[in-house]
């Protein structure tokens, strides 16, 4: 997690946000976390779910994954890791893989300047998807 000086003042929507997102590895959006929310909080308004995920964005608690299908999904894990994107589906899944920094160095090879991270997607067709 990010070090931050900012103090989180309690509320009870963002631990229900978060408590709701941090065992997920489907990356919901924030669409999805709302609906999910709203039972427990029927008075939440989307607006609030918006304002809370950018806030434990900002403060390197959660994470933002933009694959470029229009949606931004949100991932408990804050920690690096590898996602995979379902052309078919739009389900973004984490990728259990061996580590692949050493891109970092293959991407520096050509390059005057200095790469100090990278941030990758694989695409294809999820699990379900093939099994259709």
């Amino acid at each position: 997690m990010k070090e931050t000086t900012r103090t989180l003042n309690k509320s009870k929507q963002r631990d229900a946000i978060l408590n709701y997102l941090t065992p997920r590895t489907d990356h919901p959006t924030a669409d999805s976390i709302y609906k999910a929310i709203k039972t427990d909080f029927p008075n939440i308004s989307l607006g609030t779910v918006y304002r809370n995920l950018t806030l434990l964005c900002e403060l390197g608690i959660i994470q933002k994954i933009s694959c470029g299908d229009a949606c931004e999904h949100f991932d408990g894990n804050p920690l690096p890791h590898n996602h995979f994107y379902c052309t078919q589906c739009g389900s973004v899944l984490d990728l259990e893989m061996d580590n692949i920094d050493f891109i970092n160095t293959l991407a520096s090879k050509n390059f005057n300047g200095q790469v100090e991270a990278h941030c990758v997607y694989f695409k294809g067709k999820c699990e379900k998807c093939v099994n259709k």
